[in-house]
C-alpha cells in the first residue's frame, strides 16, 4: 500500500514541521478542523465551477493536514488521544465525500452519465471504513482491501487534475476506478467480516 510505503520517509519530513507548529500554539484538532474547512470549501468552489487543475492543487495542500495532526498528536505532550482520533476519522468521511460529491455536481448538472459510478464511488468510500469499524466492534480485524484511503485519494486527485489540464478521458477512468476499486474492497472486507463471525 502506498501509505505503508511512504510513512517512514514523510514522518520524518513531516515531524519538524509538526513541532514548529505546536511550537506556536496550534493543536491537532485545530489543525485537523481548518485542513478539513479549507479541503470542503476549496472542493465546493473549483470542482463545482469545473477548475479542476487549480483545485486540485489547492485541495492536495489541505489534504496534507491530514498528516500534519498525526505526526503532532503522536509528538505532543498529551500524546494521542481517543477523542483526536475519533474526530479525525469522522472529518476524513466528510472530506472525501466532499471531494466526490463536488467532482458529482457538474456531472448531475450536464446530465453526464458518469455521474452514476461517481455515486457509486461516493457510496463505497463511506461503506469501506464503516465495515472496517462495524468489524472491529466485533472484535474481527478488517484492515484489508484492493485500496485504503490513501489509494483512493490519490486515484480521484490525479484524474481531477490531469482532467483540468485536457487529458482525454482521464476523469472518466479514475472516477471508474475508484468505483470498482470500491466494490471489490467493500466484497473484500464483507468477506472477512463473514468468516470471522462464522468462526465465533
Amino acid at each position: 500500500m502506498i501509505s505503508s510505503a511512504l510513512k517512514p520517509a514523510v514522518t520524518r519530513l513531516i515531524n519538524p514541521l509538526a513541532r514548529a507548529a505546536l511550537r506556536v500554539g496550534l493543536t491537532p484538532n485545530s489543525v485537523t478542523i481548518l485542513g478539513a474547512l479549507g479541503l470542503i470549501i476549496s472542493a465546493a468552489y473549483f470542482y463545482s465551477t469545473e477548475q479542476y487543475f487549480v483545485g486540485t492543487l489547492v485541495i492536495t495542500v489541505f489534504a496534507l493536514s491530514d498528516l500534519f495532526d498525526g505526526a503532532m498528536a503522536r509528538i505532543s505532550d498529551k500524546g494521542a488521544t481517543s477523542w483526536g482520533g475519533f474526530l479525525d476519522s469522522t472529518i476524513d468521511r466528510v472530506t472525501d465525500s466532499a471531494i466526490v460529491i463536488s467532482l458529482a455536481l457538474p456531472l448531475i448538472r450536464d446530465e453526464d452519465l458518469l455521474a452514476y459510478p461517481a455515486v457509486v464511488a461516493l457510496v463505497t468510500g463511506v461503506l469501506i471504513p464503516y465495515i472496517r469499524a462495524k468489524a472491529e466492534s466485533f472484535n474481527i480485524a478488517c484492515s484489508v482491501g484492493i485500496t485504503e484511503r490513501t489509494e483512493r485519494l490519490v486515484i480521484i486527485l490525479v484524474a481531477a487534475g490531469f482532467h483540468g489540464l485536457g487529458v482525454p478521458y482521464i476523469l472518466a477512468i479514475g472516477i471508474w476506478a475508484l468505483a470498482v476499486l470500491g466494490l471489490v474492497t467493500v466484497f473484500q472486507r464483507l468477506q472477512v467480516v463473514r468468516k470471522g463471525l462464522a468462526d465465533s
